[in-house]
């Protein structure tokens, strides 16, 4: 195992439209803004909406693969490549400090999924430090996301990158794309509420489930649950979380970002939002 290292920081992206990692915004350059401040950490634990299974698990693979999870979308998007190599170790690491919750090897099966590199190739676009992937557990509880991400704080202890990547307003259905960066009243509020718990009690952020508006925000838990995961180290470490960026897309995406154990860093001026719907991707089938 690991000696003990300077505490990294950590972070909830809200990633959004998969064309972001083609695209230069004020969401990116937060993102390029973040990667730019932090220490090199040792290995990157990535817990991204779009590894969404029947349990708990960590890639090991040396050399995980570049998963274009989507569909419709430009030939250039799956051009992107992420060729990050694995840190196999690490999941003895997770399945210590996770214990009495079993955690899965996955050899295989997964890899870097647009969660993950739409966010990196912007803070990390050398591709040189070491990407793990952690699944989010569907069968679980928010509170359970909540205590294993609270848990994860020994690996910041040990130069390990906590990032989640998700969006805490998150309705495909409700789409809208003649508002590129507008939120809908209910999106802001209930986005609004999230970032009032996430900075000041981020111990009761999954009570949002009893909030109004949930149901438009959260109607499915894929991309909400990986901020619980922010939360919990938030509520472990009390370091103190701050807003990285934030703004709308689509009426129904909320793009907030949380940084968390360090000052939000100045990004590059860009005045420029969402990336334009690419043409023939139906509102429905983009999978972002």
């Amino acid at each position: 195992m690991a000696g003990e290292q300077t505490t990294m920081p950590a972070a909830f992206i809200g990633h959004g439209n998969p064309m972001n990692a083609l695209a230069t915004n004020r969401y990116t350059s937060a993102w390029q803004a973040f990667g730019a401040a932090v220490p090199r950490p040792r290995a990157i634990l990535v817990v991204s909406a779009h590894w969404y299974i029947n349990a708990t698990a960590v890639t090991t693979m040396t050399r995980p693969r570049t998963i274009h999870d989507f569909y419709g979308f430009p030939g250039e998007l799956f051009d992107v490549q992420y060729p990050a190599p694995g840190l196999p170790e690490l999941y003895d690491e997770v399945a210590d400090i996770a214990e009495p919750t079993w955690v899965g090897a996955d050899v295989d099966s997964w890899g870097i999924d647009h969660g993950t590199w739409s966010v990196l190739v912007h803070a990390f676009p050398d591709a040189s430090i070491p990407v793990v992937q952690l699944s989010i557990n569907a069968y679980k509880p928010f509170s359970y996301h909540l205590e294993l991400g609270a848990k994860l704080a020994a690996l910041r202890r040990r130069g390990v990158l906590v990032v989640a990547s998700g969006n805490v307003v998150h309705n495909l259905a409700g789409l809208d794309w003649e508002r590129p960066d507008q939120g809908f009243d209910w999106a802001q509020r209930f986005d609004d509420d999230a970032r009032d718990r996430m900075l000041t009690a981020p111990a009761d952020f999954p009570a949002l489930d009893a909030h109004r508006d949930f149901g438009l925000a959260v109607p499915t838990p894929d991309h909400f649950i990986p901020a619980l995961y922010l939360a919990g180290l938030a509520a472990a470490d009390g370091d103190g979380t701050d807003v990285l960026v934030d703004g709308y897309a689509y009426g129904s995406l909320s793009m907030t970002a949380y940084v968390l154990g360090m000052a939000r860093p100045e990004p590059t001026a860009s005045d420029v939002g969402s990336p334009a719907r690419p043409d023939g991707i139906p509102p429905e089938g983009s999978n972002i």
